[in-house]
C-alpha cells in the first residue's frame, strides 16, 4: 500500500461539556516518532493514544495536539488549597536566600494543578477524546493514501521509462557485439605475426564477456516487476522500496562500467536519473 508520510488532519467534537479538537501533523521519518500535547485533564490518555496512533501509522514524525475548551457555565473553578499551601511553604523557605523575590497572584494561579475545574465528567471526556482521535486518524490515513497514490503514479511512470531503456539497450546489443568483433578482426589483420585460431576465438570470447550486460538488464527487468508487486502489498512498503532503489542503482552503475558503446553509456546515465528521481519520492512513503 502506497501511503505518504506527509499529511495533516483534524477533528472536533462538542459533547455539551465543551469542545475537543485534535490536530495531527506528520512528516518524513525513518521510524514512527510521536509527540503529544495534551491538556492536564487528559494526560492519563497518553499511553492509550500512543497505542492507537501506532496501530494506524507505521512511520513518520507525528505531532498530536489536543485542545479542550469547556463550555461556559459547564464547570465551576476552585483553588486547590493544599497545593497552594505547599507552594507558600516553598516560597517562605526561599525567601531567606532571595529577599527581593516576589510572587504574583496571577503567576501562582498558572501553576499546574492550582486551579481545579469541578463538574466535568472526566470519564465521558476521555471517551470523547479517543473518539475524536479515531476520527482524526481516519482523516490522516485517507490523506496519506491520496498522496501515496499520487506518488505511485510518478513512480510507475519512471518504471515504464526504465523498461523502455532496457528494451532499447537489448535492441542495439547485437550491433555492439558485431562492432567489437569487427574492431578485433581489424587489429588482427594489422599484426604481422599470425596467431593461432583457437587463441583468437578465446580472446574474442573474453572481450565479449567483459561487455556482456545481459545479466544487468535481466536484473533491472526483475527489479521493475518486484517494484510493481510491492505496490500492491497491503502493508507499509517504503522501506522495501528504499532497499530496492539501491539494487536498481547498483545495476545501473554496473551497466555504465561495462558500456562499450555511447548508446549504452547514455542509457546508463538516463537510468540513474530515473532511479534517483524514484529514490527521492520513495523517501516520502510510509
Amino acid at each position: 500500500m502506497l501511503r505518504s508520510m506527509t499529511a495533516f488532519a483534524s477533528a472536533e467534537a462538542d459533547d455539551g461539556q465543551g469542545t475537543l479538537a485534535i490536530e495531527l501533523r506528520s512528516v518524513n521519518h525513518r521510524y514512527l516518532e510521536l509527540g503529544l500535547r495534551l491538556p492536564d485533564e487528559l494526560r492519563s490518555l497518553e499511553p492509550v493514544m500512543r497505542e492507537r496512533v501506532a496501530a494506524r501509522l507505521a512511520r513518520g514524525k507525528v505531532d498530536l495536539g489536543l485542545r479542550w475548551r469547556p463550555a461556559v457555565g459547564a464547570a465551576s473553578i476552585a483553588i486547590d488549597q493544599e497545593r497552594v499551601g505547599h507552594l507558600a511553604e516553598a516560597a517562605q523557605a526561599m525567601a531567606a536566600k532571595f529577599p527581593q523575590m516576589q510572587v504574583e497572584f496571577t503567576s501562582l494561579l498558572g501553576w499546574p494543578g492550582v486551579l481545579i475545574e469541578r463538574g466535568t465528567d472526566l470519564e465521558s471526556l476521555r471517551e470523547k477524546a479517543l473518539a475524536v482521535l479515531d476520527a482524526a486518524l481516519d482523516d490522516m490515513t485517507a490523506a496519506r493514501g491520496r498522496e501515496g497514490e499520487r506518488l505511485g503514479g510518478f513512480l510507475r511512470e519512471r518504471l515504464d521509462g526504465i523498461e523502455r531503456i532496457v528494451a532499447d539497450v537489448r535492441t542495439h546489443l547485437p550491433e555492439v557485439r558485431a562492432a567489437l568483433r569487427a574492431r578485433f578482426d581489424t587489429r588482427l589483420a594489422e599484426l604481422k605475426q599470425p596467431l593461432e585460431p583457437g587463441r583468437i576465438e578465446q580472446e574474442v570470447v573474453l572481450q565479449l564477456q567483459r561487455i556482456d550486460v545481459d545479466e544487468e538488464l535481466d536484473r533491472l527487468t526483475a527489479h521493475v516487476a518486484e517494484a510493481r508487486r510491492i505496490f500492491g502489498l497491503k502493508e507499509a512498503v517504503g522501506r522495501r522500496l528504499d532497499f530496492l532503489m539501491q539494487e536498481f542503482n547498483r545495476e545501473a552503475n554496473t551497466l555504465g562500467s561495462k558500456a562499450a558503446d555511447p548508446r549504452t553509456t547514455n542509457a546508463a546515465v538516463e537510468l540513474k536519473v530515473l532511479i534517483e528521481q524514484m529514490r527521492e519520492q520513495v523517501q516520502n512513503l510510509e
